[in-house]
């Protein structure tokens, strides 16, 4: 536990600093934790031969999607079809000279399928932050105090349990983080962005909130179908990458959904 809080303080400390200066550091930030959750995405099917050539142009796919179109603007308009059609040509069309290297079909697809997603995912934080950084912190505000409060809460009344996916977690804490959530993530979002309805951004909160755990439970489900404990052992008590960013990235997801709502 103790490893578990050390490391906790040193994620937020990093993660604020890149938040609070921006700019190029926070765009390295992001490329850093893409490349590594690319990684971990790639490890979790052990039993596939993708070559290293095309891990790298996999990475490169990523990367171009990850910091194409990052303006505002882009939430709306969404990623650029010439930059989505490149990266299938890229991953695809290989299988028929590489087919005897063991690059089939199915490790194509899958190549394709955590390239886009992740290449998505992290193009979205960047364009979050730059529409707003006040609803960028919003949105892993509502992430990790729900995280937080349903492992509390998990520990203290939880006697429930929740999914069997996920053994540890429990109906109580579930409750309980969302509704430490909202109370927190609403505060936050009418005190210092205060745009929207109070009862509006009530029932946004307690979406997003439930939303990350489901997030949680998915990543989860993805762990326990390959046998795995954590996506890596990157940051001790907690795993990977993806094993800190599950929730936020449903939440992420809902989000930008909402907004076109707001």
């Amino acid at each position: 536990m103790k490893t578990r809080t050390i490391s906790g303080a040193i994620i937020a400390l990093v993660v604020g600093a890149l938040i609070y200066f921006g700019g190029i550091a926070f765009d390295i930030g992001v490329a850093v934790a893409a490349i590594i959750a690319f990684k971990e995405l790639l490890d979790v099917r052990k039993n596939y031969t993708i070559p290293p050539i095309m891990k790298i142009v996999g990475l490169v796919c990523m990367l171009l999607l990850t910091f194409v179109n990052i303006d505002g603007y882009s939430i709306v308009f969404g990623l650029s079809y010439e930059t989505l059609s490149l990266v299938f040509i890229l991953l695809l069309a290989p299988t028929v000279l590489l087919h005897k290297y063991n690059y089939r079909t199915n490790e194509a697809f899958y190549l394709a399928s955590i390239t886009i997603f992740l290449g998505v995912i992290f193009n979205l934080f960047i364009m979050l932050y730059n529409e707003s950084m006040l609803l960028f912190i919003y949105i892993i505000l509502v992430a990790c105090i729900t995280d937080i409060f349903a492992l509390v809460g998990g520990k203290l009344i939880g006697k429930h349990k929740l999914t069997k996916i996920s053994p540890g977690k429990t109906i109580e804490g579930s409750i309980t983080g969302t509704l430490l959530a909202t109370i927190v993530g609403t505060t936050y979002y009418v005190t210092l962005i205060g745009t929207t309805p109070l009862t509006t951004v009530i029932i946004i909160t307690i979406v997003l909130s439930i939303v990350g755990q489901i997030g949680d439970i998915f990543f989860s489900l993805i762990k326990r179908e390959n046998d795995i404990k954590d996506y890596s052992n990157l940051i001790p008590g907690h795993g990977g990458i993806l094993d800190r960013l599950d929730s936020i990235i449903f939440i992420l997801i809902a989000f930008v959904f909402i907004m076109q709502f707001l």
